[in-house]
């Protein structure tokens, strides 16, 4: 069975920004809230560009370091990068691998820490 629409719309539903990228730091996808989030940096426009060069030189070296972490162990698969506290939320990089384990990118995950304030199962939103 093919997944990859499953797979896709899974992450274009999720409220958080989420950035792919390949090996080479080459922006793939970014979903509809990623788009939305750096829309003022060029929004769906950075598909295609280096994600190192919407980063400052410090940035860039911590970027560079968790994918070498990633590529030293098959178990080195989601690090924790920083909690913005305005927004209340932690951010992580995640590894993206192949059936067989091989490093083959890694996306940006954020997690809000907020509780959710909609009722329960509301379906008059």
């Amino acid at each position: 069975m093919e997944l990859s629409k499953y797979f896709k719309s899974i992450v274009d539903q999720d409220q958080c920004a989420v950035v792919i990228c390949n090996m080479e730091h080459e922006i793939l996808y970014m979903n509809p809230a990623a788009r939305m989030r750096y829309a003022k940096r060029g929004g769906e426009g950075l598909v295609g560009k280096s994600l190192l060069d919407c980063h400052n030189p410090q940035s860039v070296e911590m970027i560079k370091k968790v994918v070498s972490w990633f590529a030293e162990s098959a178990e080195h698969n989601r690090i924790y990068t920083f909690h913005n506290e305005k927004e209340n939320k932690d951010v992580y990089m995640v590894a993206l691998r192949d059936e067989d384990g091989s490093l083959i990118g890694y996306y940006e995950k954020h997690e809000y820490r907020d509780p959710e304030t909609a009722k329960r199962y509301d379906f008059d939103r």
